[in-house]
Parts: structure tokens; sequence; C-alpha cells
């Protein structure tokens, strides 16, 4: 979870890209880490395998402001996609404060989809991690492609929600960024509440940012 360094007086944070093999998790880091100030930013450190990379790098953004005097300094990670760098994947989860599950929202990748949310789940249980309360946005990648799922089939099977125990949660959240949605809401008698997800592409940049910003803020709330 995360660390405060005081002679630095900063807050670090850590944010992990979780998702399928080619979904976008490297393209959001490289976009992120191009636009970002080179005066706030560290090297970006790849670690390659023989299909993909995984990135890392950290930054103090300059917009936040302060808690309680210390600035917030995000590093944000990058996860190998392909199975068989389980381990890895599950090294990188360690201590980590706020997680993005990149979609490829392409129709033939539902079951790769759908195969990595469940591997993150059980990842985050082996750490004794409950996934429903961190941090946790879903970036729906990959929105420009002729064969792009409807976001109604891609919530359906990745965020389909999950139960609210306590009771003084249960009450109609609307999602902001999406009018007419909730994040919490009563359905087939149950309250249920939703990861918050953006539409993206990412290799254009749009909906880069407006991922980083939305998990983020969730960090920052856990913090204030």
């Amino acid at each position: 979870m995360s660390m405060i360094n005081y002679a630095s007086r900063e807050i670090n944070c850590k944010l992990v890209y979780y998702g399928p093999g080619l979904g976008g998790k490297t393209t959001n880091l490289e976009h992120i880490y191009g636009k970002v100030s080179p005066n706030t930013r560290g090297k970006m450190i790849s670690l390659a395998t023989e299909t993909e990379r995984t990135l890392f790098f950290d930054f103090l953004p300059v917009d936040l402001g302060t808690i309680r005097g210390f600035k917030t300094r995000f590093h944000l990670y990058t996860v190998p996609g392909q199975v068989y760098y389980n381990a890895s994947r599950k090294l990188i989860l360690k201590g980590v404060d706020g997680l993005v599950f990149v979609a490829d929202s392409q129709i033939e990748r539902m079951e790769a989809n759908v195969e990595s949310m469940q591997n993150l789940y059980d990842n985050m249980a082996e750490y004794g991690y409950d996934l429903t309360k961190i941090p946790f946005v879903i970036q729906y990648n990959k929105r420009d492609l002729p064969n792009a799922a409807p976001i109604k089939d891609l919530q359906a099977a990745l965020n389909p929600g999950w139960p609210i125990d306590d009771a003084a949660q249960r009450k109609v959240t609307p999602d902001p960024a999406h009018p007419g949605e909730h994040l919490v809401e009563q359905a087939g008698g149950q309250w249920v509440g939703h990861a918050s997800y953006v539409e993206a592409v990412a290799i254009r940049g749009d909906g880069v940012f407006d991922t980083l910003k939305s998990v983020s803020k969730l960090v920052l709330k856990t913090l204030s």
C-alpha cells in the first residue's frame, strides 16, 4: 500500500494496469510518459518478455495539490498479459493502491478479457485484497475498431457488479461519467456495485488521461 517519504514530503502510490495481452496496457503508459513533464517523471524501465513488455515509471502530478502537506507521487506499472507470466503478474500486484483493467473491446477477445479479469480477482484474493474495496477502474480500449463489442456486452461480462453488504452504501449512486447509469444500484432485489469505466482508443490517446484521472481520484479519496 502507499508509502510515505518524510524526507521528500511525498506519499508514494502504486497504480497497476492489468488486462489481456496486447490489449493496450503498454500503449497507455507510453502515452502518459510522453505527455507528462520530463521534470516530474522518473526514468521508464522496460522488462522485455518474448511477446510483450512490462513497463514502470513514476511521476509527480503538479495539479493534484497536497494531502496534509504531502504531495502524491504515482508509480505506474503494467503486467504481462500472457497467462504463463502469472508469477510476474502476482509480484507486481503486491502493495497495489489502485488498479486499471484494460480490456480489449474486440468481440473475439472477450474470452481473453474474462480470463484475465478472473485471474486478477484470484491473484488479489491470494494477497487478501478485496478488489471491490480498492480503487478500481475499467478501460474499454480499441473502441474505434469495427469489431468492437457493444459496451453493454462488455459490462455484462466484465463489470456485472458485486453485492453491497454495508447498509450505509445501499443507495442509488449515479455514474457521473455516464448519464442514466449507476455505480451502485438495486438489481433483482439485491444491491450491487460496479467499477467505473472509460471508453478509450489508447493508440490515439483518447481516454488515456481520463482513465488515469479516474483511478487517481479514487486513490486520493482513500488517503484523505
